[in-house]
């Protein structure tokens, strides 16, 4: 074998090093995000999950478009984590949690199951309910603070992800003041759950999000408002009465999350 050949051979030797090398190295982070994904949504491979739908305000059986848009930006999720999904309605969705994670999406007017996973795991935040149109309806309280809903310019959502007990499957809850606000916090999700698991693990968390302009940016612009799981997971004071809406649910802060 004179040089030139044993040079060419080399080199395609080394070519064909690097690229195994290369593609070793890409598989290993991948397959190390997706464990982390699928540890901090609690989707094992060929796992099992639950979305919990609401009902459209007025309706009966029907889902919001908004909501429906949510739902597909779960089942993406769902997906890429190698899980299965399986859709009920929020009024038969009778069974504890901890064995499967659930998304449940809608507020607590439109979602029975939604109004148990408050009032049981996060007593410190208050919905109004009223149908009666006024300046209250759909505010939240968390803690001592109120936020008022302003339809199509500030509205607000929860998002939150919460364990049971150690070992049990998270339940993550997506609870808006208007079905836009639930897709919102979804997509949120989707886009910082890398972010938040590095910030949370397997711990559980409240945040407070707010959708600014919706009439005119969808569900795309959003703000962090606060972390509120202290507040939410506190159960209020009985003898406490409903405080003047707070100056900081009209500020919020200005720096956009989403991009």
């Amino acid at each position: 074998m004179n040089d030139d050949l044993r040079n060419l051979v080399l080199g395609v030797a080394a070519a064909g090093i690097s690229a195994s090398l290369g593609w070793l190295a890409r598989n290993y982070l991948w397959r190390r995000g997706l464990r982390r994904k699928q540890a901090f949504f609690g989707l094992p491979g060929n796992s099992e999950c639950l979305l919990v739908v609401n009902r459209e305000a007025g309706s009966e059986g029907a889902v919001h478009r908004f909501d429906v848009f949510a739902l597909l930006e779960l089942s993406a999720l769902v997906k890429e984590c190698g899980a299965q999904a399986q859709m009920i309605q929020h009024d038969v969705a009778q069974q504890g949690f901890g064995e499967r994670t659930e998304f449940c999406v809608g507020g607590p007017y439109s979602n029975r199951r939604m109004a148990a996973h408050l009032a049981t795991l996060l007593p410190g935040a208050k919905i109004n309910t009223d149908v009666e149109p006024g300046p209250d309806r759909g505010a939240f309280q968390i803690g001592s603070e109120h936020y008022r809903l302003e339809s199509g310019t500030t509205e607000y959502v929860l998002l939150a992800r919460l364990t049971a007990g150690e070992g049990g499957r998270p339940v993550f809850l997506f609870c808006g003041q208007r079905a836009i606000t639930n897709q919102a916090a979804t997509r949120y999700l989707a886009r910082h759950h890398v972010k938040l698991a590095r910030k949370h693990g397997s711990n559980s968390f409240v945040l407070l999000l707010k959708v600014v302009n919706s009439q005119a940016y969808g569900p795309d612009v959003v703000e962090l408002v606060a972390d509120v799981t202290q507040q939410a997971r506190s159960a209020l004071p009985s003898s406490e009465t409903p405080a003047a809406p707070s100056a900081r649910a009209s500020r919020g802060r200005h720096s956009q999350a989403a991009s």
